[in-house]
């Protein structure tokens, strides 16, 4: 079955960068686009960043400009890193795959229900 373990949450100081992981099982990963979402305290989950099966990215506008996204199949891995960090972005960070063999290459998803697999979360706490 198919698993994705988060790992590199942590507490991290304003203006500060962390580097996210997601390692993935039970799958294929260049058959997949990628995403990580956030929820914060008291909010709804939120979108964050996503990579299509051929390497495009498409960032929600409160992260654009201060985080990447990338992929490493061999790897089975996907990574996010975050640079210049907010307190406003302390919240529980998740990986999530969205099998997309029969879209395009460039399919850049970005709603919760086009992800079929998610992982169980990583804790990123960022201090003002």
């Amino acid at each position: 079955q198919v698993q994705l373990v988060e790992s590199g949450g942590g507490l991290v100081q304003a203006g500060g960068s962390l580097r996210l992981s997601c390692e993935a099982s039970g799958l294929t990963l260049g058959n997949y686009a990628m995403g990580w979402f956030r929820q914060a305290p008291g909010k709804e989950r939120e979108f964050v960043a996503t990579i299509s099966r051929g390497g495009n990215t498409y960032f929600a506008d409160s992260v654009k400009g201060r985080f990447t996204i990338s992929r490493n199949n061999i790897k089975n891995t996907v990574y996010l890193q975050m640079n210049s960090l907010k307190p406003e972005g302390t919240a529980v960070y998740y990986c999530a795959a969205a099998l997309s063999t029969d879209r395009p290459q460039w399919w850049l998803p970005y709603r919760q229900y086009e992800y079929g697999d998610w992982g169980q979360g990583t804790q990123v706490t960022v201090s003002s």
